[in-house]
């Protein structure tokens, strides 16, 4: 189980980063070292019940391109090409 305390900041952003369809797990992941079990969890304690039934009703839908698999094939990157780079910088939108 991961056992680290979020700030708030970074708590908003992992929860941004899920309910954002083309968003994959691994790039939260990648980003926070968060697997998709612990965004499960965390989405289920910080969202209303039925907004965590309706964001896990998306996510396991054919619209959600969360998982890998479901995703395009071309598509071979975790980010918009215009959106700003990631330096290090856990929080890039911000």
């Amino acid at each position: 189980m991961h056992s680290k305390v979020w700030t708030e900041r970074e708590l908003d952003r992992i929860i941004e980063m899920a309910w954002e369809d083309r968003t994959p797990f691994e790039a939260i992941l990648f980003q926070f070292g968060l697997p998709e079990k612990e965004v499960i969890k965390l989405m289920r304690t910080n969202l209303k019940e039925s907004s965590f039934k309706r964001w896990r009703k998306r996510v396991n839908s054919g619209v959600s391109q969360k998982h890998l698999k479901k995703r395009n094939p071309d598509i071979t990157r975790f980010k918009c090409a215009r959106q700003k780079a990631i330096t290090g910088n856990k929080i890039s939108k911000r």
